[in-house]
C-alpha cells in the first residue's frame, strides 16, 4: 500500500501527566507563580508577556498544544488571541484556558464564543489548575486519535482494495496539483496509461481469482520499477493503470515505459504451479516547458494518454505510443 504521510500536530508529552504549556500573562509576579506551579507538576513551560508574543510562540515548530492566557493583556488581549488562533486552523487544535478575574455569565459566554475551552479565576488554585490541565490533555488525546482515524479513512477511500495502490479518486485529487505545479515552474510532467493485453482471456482460462493474482503481481512489478515517493500509480479501470511521472519529459517517460513493458513481457507470473505469460500496452502523454499553457489540462492529459493506449493496441499490442500536448 502506498505511503501517505500527513503531518499532524504533536502533543509534546514528557509522560502521561506532563505536556508543554504556553503562558501569556503580562503581570510578572502572576506569570512566575503560574509557571512555578506548572513546572512543579513536571510540565514544560513557555512564558510570554503579551498576546502578540504568545501568537508568535504558537507559530514555531513543536509549539505548545495547551495555552493559558490572561484575559487582559497589552498588544493583543486574551479574547482577540483566542479568535486569531481559532481562525488559524493550520496549527492544529490548541486547548485554551482563559485566566481572568471575571466570572459573570456574560463574560463566560464571551470567552466561549471567542474560542476558549475553559476558565480559571485568578489567582488559580493549584489543584483546580492541575484538573483543568488534565482535562485539556484528555481532549487533545481524543482530538489526535480522531485526526488519525479520519486520515486513515481518507487514505482508505483513495486506495484500491485489491492491489493496494491508489484508485481514481486519488488521480482526480492529485493529478491537478501535479499539473499546476509543473506549469507554474515550467517543469515537465508525463502520464503513462497501460493496459494488460487480452486480460479477459486470462480470466476466462484460469478464473477470476487467478486473474486477481495476475493484477496484483502486475502492480508489484510496476511499483517496484518507478521512483518511490516521486512517481505514483493508480488503478484506472479493471486492468488499466495510470502512472504519474513528475519532472519527466516524453523521452524519459518512454524509457520508463519500455523498462516496464520488458519487465512484464519477459517474466511469467507463477500462480498455483503454472506460469502465465502476459504483455501490456502503453500510451504516454506529456508536456514540458515549451508547451503552451492553453494546451495543458487534466482532461487533455488523460484523453491523449487514452487515445495513444488504444492506438498501441490497434497497432499490435505490447508496444508504446507517445504524444506531447
Amino acid at each position: 500500500m502506498p505511503e501517505h504521510v500527513r503531518k499532524l500536530g504533536r502533543i509534546h508529552e514528557k509522560g502521561d501527566a506532563a505536556i508543554k504549556i504556553l503562558i501569556a500573562e503580562d503581570d510578572v509576579t502572576s506569570r512566575n507563580m503560574l509557571a512555578a506551579t506548572l513546572k512543579k507538576s513536571g510540565h514544560e513551560v513557555v512564558e510570554t508577556a503579551n498576546g502578540l508574543d504568545a501568537w508568535a510562540a504558537l507559530q514555531k515548530p513543536d509549539a505548545p498544544k495547551i495555552a493559558i492566557f490572561d484575559w487582559m493583556m497589552p498588544e493583543m488581549d486574551g479574547l482577540e488571541l483566542c479568535r486569531t488562533i481559532r481562525e488559524g486552523s493550520a496549527m492544529g487544535y490548541i486547548f485554551i484556558i482563559l485566566l481572568t478575574v471575571r466570572s459573570t455569565r456574560e463574560d463566560i459566554v464571551k470567552g466561549l464564543e471567542a474560542g476558549a475551552d475553559d476558565f480559571l479565576i485568578k489567582p488559580p488554585d493549584p489543584a483546580e489548575l492541575s484538573a483543568r490541565i488534565k482535562n485539556g490533555m484528555r481532549i487533545l488525546k481524543l482530538e489526535k486519535e480522531l485526526t488519525k482515524a479520519n486520515e486513515a479513512l481518507r487514505i482508505s477511500s483513495l486506495t484500491d482494495p485489491l492491489t493496494g495502490i491508489y484508485n481514481r479518486g486519488y488521480l482526480t485529487e492529485h493529478l491537478p496539483h501535479d499539473i499546476k505545479r509543473a506549469r507554474r515552474y515550467r517543469h515537465p510532467l508525463s502520464l503513462i496509461l497501460c493496459d494488460i493485453d487480452y486480460f479477459k482471456k486470462v480470466n476466462d482460462t484460469f478464473g477470476h481469482l487467478t486473474g486477481d493474482r495476475v493484477l496484483v503481481e502486475f502492480v508489484q512489478r510496476i511499483a517496484g520499477s518507478i521512483r518511490e515517493n516521486v512517481d505514483w500509480i493508480v488503478r484506472y479501470g479493471g486492468e488499466e493503470f495510470m502512472i504519474g511521472l513528475p519532472e519527466t519529459d516524453c523521452e524519459g517517460a518512454r524509457v520508463v515505459a519500455e523498462r516496464l513493458r520488458n519487465k512484464v513481457a519477459q517474466t511469467g507470473i507463477r500462480v498455483k504451479e503454472q506460469e502465465i505469460r502476459i504483455t501490456a500496452s502503453f500510451g504516454i502523454s506529456a508536456f514540458d516547458a515549451n508547451t503552451p499553457d492553453e494546451k495543458i489540462s487534466f482532461e487533455k492529459m488523460i484523453s491523449l494518454a487514452d487515445k495513444l493506449l488504444y492506438q498501441s493496441k490497434r497497432r499490435g499490442r505490447n508496444r508504446i505510443e507517445v504524444g506531447k500536448l
